[in-house]
């Protein structure tokens, strides 16, 4: 044990050493500013919290919407590398393709086998998707047990979700439940939510929510014309230049997270507030803030996309990484729920 370690009292010690899980479904090009304020800041701070962190990127998942093969390749390794050029350190961070380790889907089935319709009839997904007339496929019916299975199989302790996810971690703890009593087991850890109470709820250049499905997204790794045509695209309201401006909107929401100088605030805001201010000229400030933070997760990026045989070492050493928490966990169901031998 490092003399670091020594010096931390019990609980911290314990604290480090709980397993924490996260995954990414790689539905769209490039991660945009809500994934990054809402979540992937605080998982590259999470990796230097805990001595287990795992981020893997959602490729089965992802199957319920996306049918082109090559498109979920690029997708998957595009998230791959806005991980990486967000800080996420693969010396520390295990980071990997859901489909590189298969087991999973076998855990699902074993949960499928004891979770009830009920359940997944109460899944916000699904009732949000059967509010809306949509044809609704077996896989995102079952999505929550596959959900389930991604965390329960490496023994995960805490997940890192917004609020409006706890549904999902509450679903695992469930499943994991009701397994380990089925069979007279163990097997299966019982995980927490990991609340992320400080996340920004990011706007979109429409004023809703920062969204894919909305279409209303600024990409932090987009190209720098279509960064700017989305900037200077946020809706605003019609008040003339001369006349005072409501910060509340999603223009002056998106440049305060930014703009985290007090000075820097309150000068904006008086400004807005005397009149005379434009919103090109607040659009125009954000974008070149913007710019400039993420200029060096840019560079990084573009050195990682240069090199793609060095992303396959990634994944392959973090999927070997993620199997040998995965394999104990499996082997322990398979043997309480009477099926085979254990593999190893």
């Amino acid at each position: 044990m490092s003399s670091q370690k020594k010096d931390q009292a019990p609980e911290a010690i314990a604290t480090r050493q709980q397993i924490v899980l996260s995954g990414t479904k790689p539905t769209g090009e490039h991660l945009h500013l809500g994934n990054y304020f809402g979540a992937l800041r605080q998982f590259v701070d999470l990796q230097e919290e805990h001595d287990t962190a795992l981020y893997f990127v959602a490729d089965y998942h992802s199957m319920t919407s996306i049918r082109d093969g090559e498109e979920r390749r690029r997708n998957t390794e595009s998230v791959v590398l806005d991980y990486l050029a967000a800080g996420l350190d693969p010396s520390r961070a295990i980071l990997f393709r859901q489909s590189d380790l298969p087991e999973v889907t076998e855990l699902t089935w074993m949960l499928s086998s004891i979770t009830t319709m009920g359940m997944l009839e109460r899944a916000h997904a699904y009732k949000a998707a059967t509010d809306k007339g949509e044809e609704i496929d077996h896989g995102t019916f079952t999505y929550p047990v596959l959900m389930a299975a991604d965390i329960l199989l490496y023994g995960s302790h805490l997940v890192p979700v917004g609020k409006d996810q706890k549904q999902h971690i509450e679903m695992a703890r469930d499943m994991a439940g009701r397994f380990n009593r089925y069979y007279d087991c163990e097997a299966l850890v019982l995980p927490e939510p990991h609340i992320l109470e400080d996340t920004a709820t990011v706007p979109g250049t429409d004023g809703r929510k920062m969204s894919k499905s909305y279409g209303n997204t600024v990409s932090m790794f987009a190209s720098n014309k279509q960064i700017k045509k989305a900037i200077m695209g946020i809706a605003t309201d019609s008040t003339p230049v001369e006349d005072p401006k409501d910060t509340n909107q999603a223009v002056f929401e998106l440049w305060c997270l930014f703009a985290t100088d007090e000075a820097d605030r309150e000068a904006m805001f008086a400004r807005a507030a005397e009149g005379g201010l434009g919103y090109g000229d607040v659009k125009k400030d954000l974008l070149g803030r913007l710019m400039d933070y993420f200029e060096p997760m840019r560079v990084r990026r573009s050195e990682f996309e240069g090199n793609p045989g060095q992303i396959e070492e990634i994944l392959r050493d973090g999927v070997a990484r993620a199997r040998e928490l995965a394999d104990p966990v499996l082997d322990t169901c398979r043997q309480a729920a009477g099926l085979g031998v254990p593999r190893k």
